[in-house]
């Protein structure tokens, strides 16, 4: 169905992006939908239901496959393994609309305009424009390309030159009413959804669905108790679910309507600068910003001016970046490609604040609208919590097949049933009802809500730590996790650098480190001069605000810095430059200050920093700032000193975070806008190292050896030098003293030569010996034998990860299975890196402080985000404590949740076979519980237990081996197997053994002798037979027997599948279960052993001999023992199980498993001293090496 497709039909939406999609084209068709609608007259609203359940289905059912050309509906189909289908209609936008503003002709400039994508969607017959909208995004058809193409951003084609000519001056009155037609408003809009929507949406659900059928079935035959208490718990349920999605509703609206309400200064062509609404801004206007502290409503290329903005919304980290316009460059290349490293920071972000705001020469800051509403990073974070990435969890999909095979069951008890019946001739009706009743009893409704509890206590139990959580479903996800990788900065170290030292150099080389624990001023030259100006400090409302690397540094100079009024006269200094100036107090500085004029901010790309200034009454100067390896690659080699590489690995093996320093003179009658960055940055003079401290969060140490002792996997993720994370890996435990570390480089080609991978091991002694100046580490040549016995550890930087993804990817499984430091690493790296583990079939855990992490948090089975900033909405978790002392807290509750979930899973599925086997012996005799029967098992026991036995916290000490992940495993399917023999065998005992006592006859309604005298002297004679017209029609001696033995059964059945450890606190310390279990257990001993004709009258029961009922916990009780028995000594047997899987030969099936087994052996791996190049034959054919630290249990079935 829907397989049959015409040429045209199926393209891609959002092609090689995260929510791609592939979208089809369906027309429709007057003839099906009629049927469609007859069939939902006469199903009685069932088929619309199955059509709001399977989107798919309601395409195909009420239309036909056409070109997307002719498309009335679309059907949409996410291109990941969930495959999710939705549907759209096809709108159109007539720009007719416009006519009566201003006369709209087809030979208007913007519609004849052939690049610009409004020109390729509009249809020029009638003016009219087809779209669609996904997922808050609108689509335009484009005629030339025939495919749906995003609207609401300028093109990506756009060189520089073209922004700047063509939107330079601002849009015309007709072109902003004509984008904003096409467009759509500049709005976030997240609605607040009304609560009769929340209702229906969650009222649908097909659980709710079955609790209503199971409902009405049980009010038809008058069991009303039950039905109310079902009926009372689900309206709690969907009240307290509809509740937690208005919450969040209303959160994130209140989270964006600001931003639907700024008032913004737009330059129009012809109408010059006028006050507007955010809302009506569109893609190419031309903003002017003027003053501070203005929000930006949405994204803009900077063209002219300067910016200083705090971009915490984005990454999480409140620190001001500065922002440099566009350049205007003669190059056909995009101007994205054009932008010599990273183009964001041309952007102004949505959302973000800018705090400064500075004029070039022409006075006034501009920027060019990028993109609007959606398009916009913003836009883009709301819908990521809007539309959040599905969860691939086993759990989920084997509780669905485990609830088909209870359908399946009950399918085999209806059709048993009607056989019994029909024999017996019992009137239709009572025979519907009678089958009926068993898929209520086999498929308890109750089951979906007994799951969540122990996930609803898990998370209040993190919120009392201080971990909040928005995705409550990926709780039981975090028992899974085998890998976390955590960001350096900020989470593993703290977040300030403490400045310990400067090296300076000079001819002869390094001097002495000058400490500034000493107290002493640093003396006045170059050096100094670049540590009070390289930097992008601002200084608002008398505070000086910035990196606080900067900070640092530039508090270390013990200078001020100042705001240039507009009677500061300086040649080529700007009004309002920031100006550093030596205090009071320093002597021998022989200038005033120094102003900074221009700077080419930090980049994460380009590892550097360089400002030009202006010293008052002396020099021009260039002063660069960044990591030592590459703003060497730009000094005068002569400049740099000899033991460059030797002074640096001494500093960076030691953990300190080093940085370079380095300076030009520039002349003077050059116009500081007309320099090129390539330019200024030529030819430096090397001044020195600046060396800061970045120390160990106290917690980091012990939190990683818990981890590595439960066999997880850790990881460091971070943009630093690859030296430094190598020093906090020891440092924090992450890599043993016993253990290895191989640098793995790989370079990009190099014309002739092709791309290369070296392998090499890191050399633990700090001696000065020779390294390569690529990598400034140093390297062991000659590798002892014994070596093969440690482990090891693979560390690289971004780039050689990139090398490797493109050129050497049959070698990145085999490097990850072992890679555990990861430096240099840029945010959408990391993001890969996270992906590439997923693919090995870990469940990935990544811990940041949002800055930089939000992709890999998001893209992580769990992302824990230690920031409060916006940025961190989009992950899962957020902790308040900004350590990572969360992640074990949260892997314990993980564990604790899931074992939870299984508990409660097993232990429903017994209720409800014991149920099940029961009723159906019953009807072999035309007999079963009554509704006060049904009603104490349903409520008084399997109610409280289901809400009690999930109560257990989570176990203090994380194991060396997860909880199975699976239902469908052979443990959990045994237990479930055994146990359901097990009650089946003692029920089918107890109802024969009762039909052979000697007392036992049909017509008698009580067993029990007029006095109390021994069973012994117990004959039928001495019996007081009842009147039959006072008995119910459910009394008999089979109906007491099966049902003592099943509500005992019930309350036994929850002592055993009640876990404690290793994962979950002992039962006994759930002092609630195990009261509600004595409590329970009291009183069915009491109404077993009471005698009291009232209340078993009530409960349909009938009195039999005491020996009988002695008979009955004796079978309950050995019930309970081999139970017991099969549940610890076979099912909770670990040993065991291995035991059976070395006997069948079962291996894990996991990526990361195979590739351990498969390459684990090969003595050539790892090839260390080695150099491959790409296309050679024996090119990533080597073999893994798997790493002791992480040998997971997790098939521990």
């Amino acid at each position: 169905m829907g397989d049959h497709f015409e040429k045209g039909q199926r393209a891609l939406l959002n092609e090689g992006e995260e929510n791609e999609m592939e979208i089809s084209g369906y027309r429709t068709q007057g003839c099906r939908k009629t049927l469609c609608l007859a069939g939902s007259i006469f199903s009685f609203g069932i088929l619309p239901l199955v059509f709001y359940w399977r989107p798919a289905w309601h395409v195909w059912a009420n239309c036909v496959p056409c070109s997307l050309h002719e498309a009335d509906i679309v059907l949409l189909r996410t291109t990941d393994e969930f495959q999710t289908y939705s549907w759209k209609k096809v709108m159109w936008i007539y720009l007719s609309a416009l006519n009566s503003a201003f006369a709209l002709t087809r030979d208007h400039s913007l519609i004849t305009d052939e690049q610009c994508i409004i020109n390729r969607a509009l249809r020029k017959t009638d003016l009219k424009v087809r779209c669609i909208k996904v997922q808050k995004i609108r689509y335009v058809w484009d005629n030339l390309e025939g495919q749906f193409q995003k609207i609401g951003s300028l093109e990506a084609w756009l060189t520089s030159a073209k922004i700047h000519l063509k939107f330079g001056s601002g849009l015309t009155k007709e072109e902003q009413d004509i984008r904003r037609l096409i467009c759509g408003p500049n709005t976030i809009d997240v609605e607040i959804t009304p609560i009769w929507k929340l209702l229906i949406k969650e009222v649908l659900n097909p659980f709710y669905i079955f609790q209503l059928f199971s409902v009405c079935l049980w009010f038809s035959e008058d069991y009303k108790e039950y039905a109310f208490a079902i009926i009372i718990m689900s309206v709690i349920s969907i009240a307290l679910t509809v509740y937690d999605l208005r919450e969040q509703s209303v959160k994130l609206h209140r989270l964006v309507e600001s931003h639907n309400s700024i008032t913004v200064s737009v330059c129009g062509r012809k109408t010059g600068v006028q006050e507007l609404e955010s809302r009506f801004l569109v893609p190419g206007d031309l903003l002017i910003l003027t003053g501070n502290k203005v929000k930006m409503p949405c994204d803009a290329i900077l063209i002219d001016g300067s910016c200083v903005v705090d971009e915490g919304m984005l990454t999480g980290e409140s620190i001001p970046v500065t922002k440099m316009p566009l350049p205007k460059m003669d190059s056909s290349v995009p101007w994205k490609m054009q932008s010599e490293g990273d183009y964001k920071r041309h952007i102004l972000f949505c959302g973000t604040e800018v705090i400064q705001a500075k004029g070039a020469s022409s006075g006034n800051v501009r920027a060019v609208v990028l993109q609007t509403g959606f398009n916009t990073a913003k836009g883009d974070l709301v819908r990521s919590i809007l539309y959040p990435k599905p969860m691939n969890f086993k759990l989920y999909r084997d509780a669905i097949r485990f609830l088909l095979c209870l359908v399946g069951i009950a399918t085999i008890g209806m059709i048993y049933t009607l056989c019994v019946y029909v024999r017996s001739r019992e009137l239709p009706e009572e025979v519907v009802k009678k089958a009926l009743d068993v898929i209520t009893i086999a498929v308890p409704p109750a089951l979906p809500a007994a799951l969540t509890t122990g996930i609803i206590y898990a998370q209040r139990r993190l919120k009392k730590r201080g971990i909040f959580c928005i995705s409550p479903q990926r709780i039981n996800v975090c028992g899974q996790l085998n890998l976390v990788c955590f960001d350096k900065t900020g989470t593993l170290t703290r977040d300030g650098l403490d400045l310990w030292g400067v090296l300076p150099c000079s001819k002869n080389g390094f001097q002495e480190v000058h400490s500034f624990a000493s107290g002493r001023a640093l003396p006045w030259g170059p050096l100094c001069a670049a540590m009070a100006s390289c930097h992008s400090l601002i200084l608002i409302d008398g505070t000086i605000q910035g990196d606080p690397l900067d900070i640092k540094m530039f508090e270390a100079t013990a200078w001020e810095m100042d705001i240039s009024g507009a009677d500061f006269h300086l040649k080529g200094v700007p009004a309002h430059a920031v100006v550093v100036k030596p205090c009071k107090t320093a002597s021998q500085v022989p200038v005033e200050g120094i102003a900074i004029l221009h700077q080419f901010p930090f980049s994460s790309t380009l590892q550097r920093m360089t400002v030009i200034v202006q010293e008052m009454g002396g020099d021009r100067l260039a002063f660069m700032k960044g990591a030592p390896e590459r703003v060497a690659s730009f000094c005068q080699p002569e400049t740099v000193p000899t033991s460059f590489v030797s002074e640096l690995q001494i500093y960076t093996t030691q953990g300190f975070r080093v940085i370079a320093l380095a300076y030009k003179k520039l002349e003077l009658d050059h116009h500081i806008m007309a320099l090129m960055r390539d330019k200024v940055e030529s030819d430096l003079i090397f001044l020195g190292l600046l060396i800061l401290e970045n120390r160990l969060k106290e917690e980091t140490k012990p939190v990683l050896e818990e981890l590595i002792s439960a066999r997880i996997r850790t990881v460091m993720i971070t943009g630093d030098n690859l030296q430094t994370a190598i020093t906090v890996a020891r440092k924090s435990g992450m890599v043993s003293e016993s253990q290895k570390i191989i640098l793995i480089e790989a370079n990009e080609m190099t014309g002739s030569s092709s791309a290369s991978i070296s392998w090499k091991l890191v050399e633990e002694k700090k001696h000065l010996g020779c390294g390569n100046q690529d990598n400034y580490i140093n390297i062991k040549k000659e590798v002892p034998n014994n070596d093969r016995e440690g482990s090891y550890h693979f560390a690289l930087s971004g780039k050689s990860f990139q090398v490797i993804s493109q050129h050497f990817s049959s070698l990145l499984p085999k490097i990850l299975i072992n890679g555990t430091i990861f430096a240099r690493m840029s945010p959408g790296q990391k993001s890969s890196l996270v992906e590439e583990f997923q693919k090995l079939d870990y469940f990935v855990g990544m811990c940041g402080d949002g800055a930089n992490d939000c992709g890999a948090l998001k893209m992580a089975h769990v992302g824990i985000s230690l920031s409060e900033q916006e940025a961190s909405v989009a992950s899962p978790f957020t902790s308040q404590t900004p350590n990572i002392e969360c992640v074990p807290h949260l892997i314990k509750e993980g564990r604790a949740a899931l074992v939870t979930s299984f508990c409660m899973f097993k232990y429903m599925a017994l209720y409800s076979m014991i149920q099940y086997v029961g009723v159906l012996l019953l009807y072999w005799e035309t007999n079963t519980l009554s509704n006060y029967q049904f009603l104490f098992q349903d409520l008084a026991i399997t109610t409280l237990i289901g809400v009690t036995m999930n109560l257990n916290g989570a176990y203090p000490k994380l194991v060396p081996f997860r909880p199975a992940g699976r239902l469908i495993s052979p443990p959990l399917l045994l237990s479930v197997v055994l146990n359901v023999l097990l009650s089946l065998s003692m029920h089918i005992v107890g109802f024969i053994l009762v039909q052979r006592q000697p007392w036992y006859s049909v017509e008698m309604h009580s067993a029990c002798p007029v006095k109390n005298d021994s069973i012994s002297k117990l004959t039928i004679p001495t019996t007081v037979p009842e009147k039959l017209g006072n008995i119910s029609a459910f009394t008999s001696f089979e109906n007491t027997t099966i049902w003592f033995l099943g509500t005992i059964n019930c309350i036994i059945v929850a002592l055993i599948f009640s876990k404690g450890k290793p994962f979950r606190q002992p039962t006994y310390t759930n002092y609630i279960f195990v009261l509600v279990l004595i409590i329970q257990l009291g009183v069915c001993l009491f109404i077993l052993f009471a005698d009291i004709p009232e209340l078993y009258r009530r409960l349909d029961l009938l009195c039999t001999p005491v020996l009988w009922r002695v008979y009955i916990v004796v079978m309950l009780s050995s019930n309970f023992i081999v139970s017991l028995i099969v549940e610890e000594a076979i099912i909770e047997n670990q040993a065991l199980w291995m035991i059976i899987k070395r006997c069948f030969g079962y291996q894990s099936k996991s990526q990361y498993r195979i590739w351990q087994r498969v390459l684990a052996n090969d003595p050539s791996w790892p090839p260390l001293n080695q150099t491959s190049y790409s296309g050679m034959p024996s090119c990533g054919r080597g073999v893994s090496y798997s790493n002791p630290v992480f040998e997971s249990n997790e098939e521990q079935l």
